[in-house]
């Protein structure tokens, strides 16, 4: 049979996976044939056998690629042998470590090693120490092991540190040179109590669009790309990195912190350049006209989201009395953000309200508390104005026939579609999606159903079903959003696409063209993106790609880069989130809490607990005595003896009964099930006959970690579903489910 290329993915259970080039199904490798590989290695293989539910079975048959990929773990001595235990357990072997070789380290400390000879059939891989991170429970020692891991650029290089210090610590008179004067415009910022760079400023005020009411609202954008130069050091360190990185209580900054905190923040009462989307907005929340232009801006205020809504509910309370100044102002937002609200329902766009959490944090790291960010008007005031200012954007590069990144955002793929069509009509939802969906489908579905009582797990199908979106220079247009065209203008500080786009801007206005400068070798993550979205194209789009200009390329080529860049960052933020979470709650093993059944699978249910809003696994063998069978359509596991349903949304109680740090994991086991639920569930099976069989009690593990011992054979956490698959990212335009701990932005964000 013939060969491909591809790239292992170890599995923590011995066995692993070869991700193949060419986009065609998983290649499953038996442990066996991992004993001379390792998690990342590139090899070619070939198909030797299907399994019986005809998934194919291979054999790697040559090593192309060993990974560059550091490893870390823990530094271990066993009868006098020295070795590292691997923190990622898809790597399958402790790596041997020389007598010579362990540097400073010593025993239980977390390292990170290189290796010095790879596996062998017959023999372990040898390593020595690069670096010791310290003892595993230093405080921060998560985000040390997952910059690590993720390999997230975490050091600027000296170039650009040199370029940030020779920085001036504020604006110049030579920089404020062919730009608008707006320091008596009272513009102000409105960020989250704990944001320390302030890229956007608004300001709004009454004024007459055509023969109607309307206003003219001012979105001020700090103005990165004066300072940061297209290829400069500080340039080529932004590039690589492409987005800040946000974890609870630290920040891996896109920019050096003399910029991203100092000289392009919009911080009070200080002088800052800015680019500036100036528009008109008419009655109905329509954009009627808007122009770009640099600026220098000076704030008026540093306002929070909660002091802004309480302004807005009580122009007369203490909060407003401390703002006088800015009230009027702050009512022309409101109004205007009313009016674009209205048109955004129109429209037709998707906006379902998902609860977002904050990892509280004390001094030494260890989780406080896991708190609901709950979003109010002052968050959806700033997030419509963005949005506004990024349409703009949008529009006017295309208009301007120039290159640049869009944020596309496609619509359902046939997979994802037939299976929420299935789901809506086994719900009974008198709505569906059609071949070709449309936004308002979405909407309408979500209006229909908002009252009913399964509305919460129906809206979460219909989140689920949705791409994630992706920087392209190819306008494809944004579906969750309903727009035909839309860009990210709104934050250079945290993310490279932005300042791409203002870089676009500036040179249209100036009647040149811009030229990105060479870019750097692709790295994994994006040779994984793009190998997954060729897969999903169509052959006459592959070959239509072929033939596009070497610029078209190039653009092409950093999408991919900041959109892979940006899963590195949100995978990075989810695994800390997660072990500090299994840290939490590996505190609370034997505790009951009630809870929600937030996504069905082939092999449990996953449940988020109401009041911790941490999520945990049921394992199928914890559901009582009987077989369950897993009804994907319906999204619910069906017990065949007493008819119990367990579906999304479900309500249960359970105890924590297993924690693995290691694998980022915590494992519930089911307790107290509704006895009346049962009996009912085993009457209506009847005919409505009593039964006088009870229901099974269900079996338990007899040593910890039973309920998870089926858990880890599951390839990518949800083999069974579709769904399941979809519902671990959360939104699908980037609005995770999870929030992104203390120092994250929620807003703003990733539309």
């Amino acid at each position: 049979m013939s060969e491909f290329e591809g790239i292992v993915n170890g599995h923590r259970d011995g066995h692993g996976f070869v991700v193949r080039d060419d986009g065609q199904p998983d290649l499953y490798l038996p442990p066996n044939e991992m004993r001379a590989v390792l998690h990342k290695d590139r090899v070619k293989a070939r198909v030797v056998r299907h399994d019986r539910r005809g998934r194919p079975e291979g054999r790697v048959t040559e090593i192309v690629e060993r990974s560059a990929s550091p490893i870390i773990g823990r530094l271990l001595q066993e009868s006098g042998v020295w070795l590292v235990a691997p923190e990622d357990k898809r790597y399958g072997q402790d790596v041997l470590i020389p007598k010579g070789a362990t540097g400073s380290a010593k025993a239980g400390q977390v390292v990170v090693i290189e290796l010095t000879e790879p596996p062998a059939l017959y023999g372990q891989p040898v390593g020595r120490v690069k670096e010791v991170l310290g003892d595993i429970d230093d405080p921060g020692m998560e985000i040390e092991i997952a910059v690590r891991k993720y390999e997230v650029p975490h050091e600027f290089s000296e170039a650009a540190l040199a370029q940030s210090r020779a920085l001036p610590d504020k604006v110049r008179a030579a920089d404020k040179r062919g730009r608008v004067d707006l320091t008596d415009v009272p513009l102000v910022t409105i960020d989250g109590e704990d944001a320390r760079d302030f890229d956007d400023a608004v300001y709004c005020e009454p004024t007459r669009v055509g023969r109607g009411k309307g206003w003219r609202l001012l979105v001020a954008i700090a103005d990165v790309s004066h300072y940061v130069e297209t290829g400069s050091p500080i340039d080529v360190d932004a590039y690589d990195r492409a987005t800040s990185v946000y974890f609870p209580r630290r920040v891996i900054p896109m920019l050096p912190e003399k910029l991203s905190n100092g000289l392009c923040s919009l911080n009070p009462e200080v002088e800052r350049l800015c680019m500036v989307c100036d528009m008109l907005i008419n009655a109905k929340g329509e954009i009627h006209a808007y122009q770009f232009y640099p600026a220098v801006m000076f704030s008026h205020g540093r306002l929070t989201y909660t002091e802004v809504a309480a302004i807005l509910q009580n122009t007369r309370g203490p909060e407003a009395s401390q703002r006088q100044a800015l009230v009027p102002h702050l009512l022309n937002l409101h109004d205007v953000y009313r009016a674009l609200l209205a048109a955004r329902e129109r429209r037709g766009a998707v906006d379902f309200e998902t609860t977002e959490t904050q990892i509280v944090c004390d001094e030494s790291g260890r989780i406080e508390k896991i708190v609901p960010r709950t979003r109010n008007d002052a968050h959806r005031l700033i997030e419509e104005a963005m949005l506004a200012a990024n349409v703009c954007s949008a529009e006017f590069i295309a208009q301007g026939k120039h290159h640049g990144l869009y944020r596309v955002h496609e619509g359902p793929t046939p997979e994802k579609l037939e299976t929420l069509r299935q789901y809506l009509k086994a719900m009974g939802v008198p709505h569906t999606v059609g071949d070709v969906p449309r936004t308002q489908d979405f909407q309408q579905i979500a209006h229909a159903t908002q009252d009913r009582p399964d509305a919460p797990q129906i809206h979460q199908m219909l989140l689920r079903s949705m791409s994630q979106a992706i920087y392209a220079p190819e306008n494809q247009g944004h579906f969750g959003l309903a727009f035909e065209a839309y860009t990210h203008f709104t934050s250079p500080i945290r993310r490279y696409p932005d300042l791409l786009v203002h870089r676009v801007i500036k040179a249209i206005l100036n009647e040149r063209k811009y030229h990105l400068p060479a870019l750097p070798t692709p790295g994994e993550a994006h040779a994984k993106l793009s190998k997954r979205l060729a897969a999903r194209a169509a052959a006459g789009a592959q070959k239509a790609r072929a033939k596009l200009s070497a610029e078209m390329q190039g653009w092409q080529a950093a999408g991919l880069h900041c959109s892979a860049n940006e899963r590195r960052a949100d995978e990075a933020s989810r695994d800390v989130e997660a072990w500090l979470k299994c840290k939490y709650m590996r505190e609370r093993l034997g505790e009951e809490f009630s809870g929600v059944v937030t996504a069905v699978t082939s092999f449990g249910l996953f449940v988020t607990l109401d009041s911790l809003y941490v999520e945990g696994l049921v394992h199928i063998t914890e559901l009582g005595g009987e077989y369950y069978r897993f009804d994907e359509a319906r999204q619910e596991l069906r017990g065949e003896r007493t008819g119990i349903r367990y579906t999304l949304g479900s309500r249960v109680n359970v105890q924590v009964s297993r924690v693995d740090l290691d694998g980022r994991r915590i494992d519930f086991r089911l307790v107290r099930p509704d006895d009346d639920l049962v009996l009912r569930a085993l009457r209506d099976k009847a005919g409505g006959e009593p039964v006088s069989d009870g229901p099974a009690r269900g079996k338990r593990p007899a040593k910890p970690g039973g309920a998870g011992a089926q858990y880890g054979n599951d390839h990518r956490r949800g083999a069974g579903s579709a769904a399941a698959k979809a519902s671990r990212p959360g939104h699908p335009s980037g609005n995770g489910r999870s929030g992104r701990g203390a120092a994250g932005k929620s807003r703003k964000g990733k539309r």
